[in-house]
Parts: structure tokens; C-alpha cells; sequence
């Protein structure tokens, strides 16, 4: 049975902002609106590991199983949920007529085993065949990708240099009956595999072996989200909001960016620990910019101070659970000028005309041109600096960018049922012109299986809303 969440008021300026999210009504992790999903984990592999397990018993063991006397952690998500993520990547494996998939990025591993790792220079994986899932860690981690993971995990150690590559071998190896890679096809993520690594998995395996791409389909896969996912989407952009607000009451004149971006970040955090309290708690921040340092969507905080009459961009960005969503607003310490007033306006018109446009069975493309008239009509296309949107999921800045679906001129994709697509034009007007400084609104919208579509977001935007007294 599931229950929604009962949220208390934020006072946001003069708004009240109230937002629902959803959660299993047990409280484990999962959040769900599917009550017929078990929240069990996913039922351990029965075959037979070919590692040794934790202590080895010499100090060159090269890899070894260690599960340290623990427990599997609570997963994000039902192990119906990763079952059909498994099993949709084995049919693109029959698609491809591949024996094995070695994924190696972030967003993959994490996706199909529920395992983020820490790479921290060093190469990961996840070895899916037919039969199996198996993670391959460093034994620098202990027994935490264990626990993480829906499968099995193996640990490889730092004696020798090889060791990772023997036992990413050793896994394949049992794709093809323990003969080896020869005569072999294996998935690998081509668009984001180091040269040296595609090299290095060349020489692993016999010229006989294809080496296949699934980046690609793996992306496209990834674009249309469960219910689950969905789920956990929501409580995410709740969160979002509640940094927002916590950014917006902490902005006065001379407090410095980073101070006001801790504000936000740690009300965020404590947000997810709340709503996710068997999670791993990493990567959200918030990046608060005043001036001209918000002419870039993606720069760094300063210790710059807030001045009576700056322009200011607020983005709160939670990570729940590998998954990444986004709370983005403009807006200014004290009035306005009338010239930074018009731009924001225009920039908001964009913005509502976005969210209407994103309909089913529309290309985003056709909606990014759309965009383009309006910005055009009101004297700002020059100063548009990136595309209108993109998708979410596991993604973070350093992993996961799902390019498929992203509101630009040339992105052919069309809209459909599952997929979570942010609106979020941006103008930056150069120093030094009326009006100066970059302006962006940014919402999340979930496109549904009756095609509909539901804004998630629920911070207020605009001048009514977000002109901060001094």
C-alpha cells in the first residue's frame, strides 16, 4: 500500500509552496507507485564463484570475494525493477548476438547493478552474460560493492597491475564455458571507454573476439524510466525545492556565494536522509551565482559577496541515489532595473511556451526551433547559450549524460511516454550591456502513458516571485 508523503509548507517570498512526493508506505527505500513491486533485493546468483574468498590465502592473491561477514544493503529499487533492466539489456545482447557486456561507466554500472563505485583512478566494471551480473571492484572498497550490488561482486587487488584485467577475463571466460575469449562478441560502452582501456581490452581478448558497441542502445534504453524511477524522481525534486527555498531565505547583501550554496546543500542532505534513510549519501550541491558570475550555467561558486541589485541564479542539485535532478531559477537582490526586468520576462515567456511544447510524438528539434522564434521575435536568440533540455536519470556533471534526448536543433528524438525532460531556457546578456547576466528557469517535466505531461517542479519562478528584498 503506498501513501503519499505529507510535506510541510515551505514560505518561498510570498508564495506557499506545498509539494507531494511518494513512498512506499513500509519506509523502506524504494519509493513506488507500483504497490505490487516487492522491495526485497534481487535473489543472490547460485553458481558457483570462481574466486577465493576474503582473507586470500597469500598476500599476491590477485582477486578474491569478500563479503565480510555482512549483509546485502536495502536497494534503491525492486528487484522486479532490476530484473527487467537486466533483462532488457540481454535482448539488446541478442540483438547483437553478444556473449557478454562489459560495462565499465558510472551510469551503466549503477544502473544495472545499483553499485555506484568510487573510480578515484581506477577501472571498474559490471560483467553481464546470460546468467549473470558481477561487479568488479577494488579492494580498496572492502566489501561495500557487495552489499551495493543486485548480483555478485569480485574484488580485484592492487599487487599487480593486471589483476583488474584477469579478472574481468575470468568473468567472460565463464560466458564461454571457462574456454576463453576467443570466438566471442562482448558489449563494451564506446562512447565513454578510454582509448588505452579499448586498447587494453583488444590485447585481453584473441583476434577472434568482436569487440561491440552499447553505448549507445544502453542510452536509449535508459531514457524511458519505470514507475520506480519516476517515484524516486518526484521525492528527488522535492528535495530540490526544499534547497531552493533554504538558498533563497539565507540571500542578503554581503553574504558570499558559497555560504549561501551551504545553506542549500545542507538542507538538501538531511532532506534525503530523511526520505532515504538506508542511502549512501554523496554528490549533491548547489551551485550559487551573483553578477557576472551567472553568464555560465555551470560555474563554480565564489566567495564572492551579494550586492544590492545583482542579478542571481540559484541551482539546487540532489543525488538520490545515483539519480540526478535539478531546481534552477533566476533572481535579484532588490529591484530590478527596467532592462534586466524585460529580459527576465522574455526569458520566462520562453520558458512557459517550453512547457506546453513538450507533447507526445513531437522531435526535439521541431520544439527547439519552436523556442528559437520566440527568443528571435524578442530581439534575444543571439544570446541563447545552450540547448532547452535534457533527460534525467543516473546522471551526475562527471557521468550519465543521456544526449539522445535533448531539446536542440539536432536531436531527431521524439517524445514519448517515460521520458523525464527538464524545460530551461537560457539567455546571457555580455557585461556591460542593459540588462546584463545570464537568466534560466528550469523544470522537470514527466511525460505519461496517457501522454500527458506533470511538472514535478514546484519552486515559484519569475518576478512576482523571486525578487529578493535587500
Amino acid at each position: 500500500m503506498l501513501k503519499l508523503i505529507s510535506k510541510p509548507s515551505l514560505r518561498v517570498g510570498n508564495a506557499a509552496l506545498r509539494m507531494g512526493g511518494f513512498r512506499g508506505a513500509s519506509g523502506n527505500l524504494f519509493s513506488g507507485l507500483n504497490a505490487s513491486l516487492s522491495t526485497a533485493h534481487a535473489p543472490e546468483p547460485s553458481y558457483s564463484s570462481p574466486f577465493p574468498t576474503y582473507p586470500p590465502p597469500n598476500f599476491g592473491q590477485p582477486f578474491v570475494n569478500w563479503e565480510n561477514g555482512g549483509k546485502k544493503a536495502t536497494h534503491t529499487f525492486s528487484a522486479t525493477e532490476m530484473d527487467r533492466r537486466v533483462s532488457g539489456l540481454r535482448e539488446i545482447m541478442k540483438e547483437k548476438n553478444l556473449d557478454a557486456c562489459v560495462l565499465t561507466s558510472y551510469h551503466n554500472v549503477k544502473y544495472f547493478s545499483d553499485f555506484l563505485y568510487c573510480g578515484f583512478g581506477r577501472p571498474y566494471a559490471a560483467v553481464v552474460t546470460h546468467d549473470n551480473v558481477t561487479t568488479v571492484s577494488a579492494m580498496i572498497d572492502g566489501g561495500q560493492p557487495w552489499r551495493r550490488t543486485v548480483g555478485d561482486n569480485v574484488i580485484f587487488t592492487d599487487w599487480n597491475k593486471e589483476n583488474y584485467w584477469s579478472a574481468v577475463n575470468e568473468l567472460v571466460k565463464q560466458a564461454n564455458g571457462g574456454q576463453g575469449g576467443g570466438n566471442m562478441r562482448i558489449g563494451l560502452e564506446l562512447d565513454s571507454l578510454p582509448v588505452d582501456r579499448y586498447n587494453k581490452f583488444s590485447e585481453l581478448f584473441s583476434p577472434s573476439t568482436d569487440l561491440v558497441d552499447v553505448g549507445e542502445a544502453t542510452m536509449k534504453f535508459r531514457m524511458v524510466k519505470s514507475d520506480e524511477e519516476i517515484a524516486l524522481m518526484k521525492n528527488a525534486a522535492w528535495v530540490a525545492d526544499v534547497g531552493g527555498a533554504a538558498c533563497k531565505a539565507a540571500i542578503a547583501v554581503g553574504v558570499p556565494e558559497h555560504e549561501i550554496a551551504l545553506e542549500s546543500t545542507r538542507a538538501m542532505v538531511r532532506e534525503i536522509a530523511k526520505l532515504y534513510p538506508d542511502s549512501e549519501i554523496m554528490d549533491t550541491w548547489t551551485w550559487f551565482q551573483s553578477g557576472i558570475n551567472t553568464d555560465g550555467a555551470h560555474n563554480p561558486v565564489t566567495t564572492k559577496p551579494v550586492e544590492l541589485g545583482d542579478i542571481l541564479s540559484l541551482n539546487c542539485f540532489p543525488m538520490v541515489c545515483g539519480y540526478y535532478v535539478a531546481l534552477e531559477r533566476t533572481l535579484f537582490c532588490g529591484q530590478p532595473s527596467d532592462a534586466h526586468l524585460k529580459a527576465w520576462e522574455s526569458n520566462v515567456k520562453v520558458h512557459e511556451a517550453g512547457l506546453k511544447a513538450i507533447q507526445v510524438g513531437r522531435t526535439c528539434g521541431e520544439i527547439a526551433k519552436e523556442l528559437n522564434e520566440i527568443f528571435a521575435d524578442e530581439g534575444l536568440l543571439q544570446y541563447r547559450s545552450f540547448g532547452y533540455g535534457h533527460s534525467f536519470g543516473v546522471l551526475s556533471h562527471y557521468y550519465g549524460r543521456e544526449a539522445g534526448l535533448e531539446l536542440r536543433e539536432d536531436i531527431d528524438t521524439v517524445i514519448k511516454p517515460g521520458h523525464v525532460i527538464s524545460m530551461e531556457p537560457m539567455i546571457a546578456i555580455p557585461e556591460g550591456q542593459p540588462g546584463a547576466g545570464g537568466y534560466r528557469e528550469h523544470d522537470i517535466l514527466v511525460v505519461g502513458e496517457d501522454g500527458s505531461t506533470e511538472n514535478i517542479t514546484g519552486f515559484p519562478y519569475g518576478p512576482e516571485h523571486n525578487i529578493v528584498s535587500a
